[in-house]
């Protein structure tokens, strides 16, 4: 924004982008012109005055007397100043317009033994890695958090924006982190919510990528999808992995838990599907949670009032000068 001293404010383009905030302050314009009038009503045919016959000297003093009227001049622009201050422009703050659809996302993955499972390229793990790392790669204003689970939970990052740091705790993501076996999606989801629960505002997201139903851990799927409910938070669930002869895989909680909390839940049987499954993700999210509340404003009345006050003075200053006693030929 620029300096109150620059002319950027006397621009007609700048004035007309304005909203004012008292508007019926700017009417007081009309009484400058008035005041004038009534000055030269009531004062100027009291005043006597001299006439000089002398010929050689009437152009310097038309010259020096037609000074006199910078002293109206700054001080009619002063109090014109003084009412667009009154009248409090105005402009939104474009910077809350592009925060507004960030969003608050808690990402847990599975890092389980069954995540070593080769039916996703190269892994199923690895493929969430990828996957995940490229979802970074698109986030603005975001903040994430970053969580891994297995039998018990572990939290490798808190809501950030730092996006350097979530990829190098994604790229560092292996089973040896938890020694604990199973999968404790319940417990997945409370971490989630830990992070989430007391941020401010309705785009609060938890993202679950695992391969299995709950199979551990002392909370409760169910539990953890109430206490999502309460605080507002959608849960999309991702069941990555492809049933086999050898292994069947219960979805149901991760269903549950999705459609529970008005997210959804996504079955990628290949790394294709995974990446559209985030590409949907993200355009669900910054669908829902476009800004449509009230925008904020910034004032720049103290631009007008500093003007206002630089003129006025220096019609006072002018006034005490030789200025000021042309006035009174």
């Amino acid at each position: 924004m620029e300096e109150w001293f620059s002319l950027h404010w006397f621009k007609p383009s700048t004035i007309g982008s304005f909203q004012w905030a008292n508007p019926y302050f700017l009417w007081l314009l009309l009484a400058i012109p008035l005041l004038f009038f009534l000055k030269w009503v009531f004062g100027s045919h009291r005043k006597n005055t001299i006439s000089l016959s002398i010929d050689n000297l009437k152009d310097t003093t038309n010259y020096i007397s037609n000074l006199r009227y910078l002293i109206p001049f700054f001080f009619t622009l002063g109090m014109a100043m003084l009412i667009f201050a009154m009248a409090r422009p105005q402009l939104e703050n474009t910077a809350d317009n592009n925060y507004g659809s960030g969003i608050d996302i808690a990402l847990a993955i599975d890092i389980s033994e069954s995540m070593t499972a080769k039916d996703l390229a190269p892994n199923r793990l690895e493929a969430a890695k990828k996957i995940a790392i490229n979802f970074l790669k698109k986030r603005k204003q975001d903040r994430v958090a970053l969580i891994a689970f297995a039998g018990e939970t572990t939290s490798l990052s808190p809501l950030t924006t730092d996006y350097e740091v979530l990829t190098n705790q994604l790229q560092n993501l292996n089973t040896s982190m938890i020694k604990t076996s199973g999968t404790a999606l319940g417990m997945a989801l409370a971490s989630c919510i830990n992070k989430l629960k007391d941020v401010p505002g309705k785009s609060k997201v938890a993202i679950l990528i695992s391969d299995g139903d709950n199979s551990a851990g002392s909370i409760d799927p169910e539990i953890a999808l109430e206490l999502a409910k309460t605080f507002g938070i959608r849960v999309y669930t991702i069941a990555i992995g492809k049933d086999s002869e050898v292994e069947k895989i219960d979805f149901k909680i991760m269903n549950l838990l999705a459609t529970g909390s008005k997210g959804q839940f996504f079955k990628a049987g290949d790394n294709a599907v995974l990446q559209k499954i985030f590409e949907k993700i993200d355009t669900l999210e910054k669908t829902r949670f476009e800004f449509s509340g009230e925008k904020s404003k910034i004032d720049h009345y103290y631009a007008y009032l500093n003007w206002s006050i630089v003129f006025i003075l220096l019609s006072l200053f002018l006034s005490k000068s030789f200025l000021g006693n042309i006035l009174e030929d």
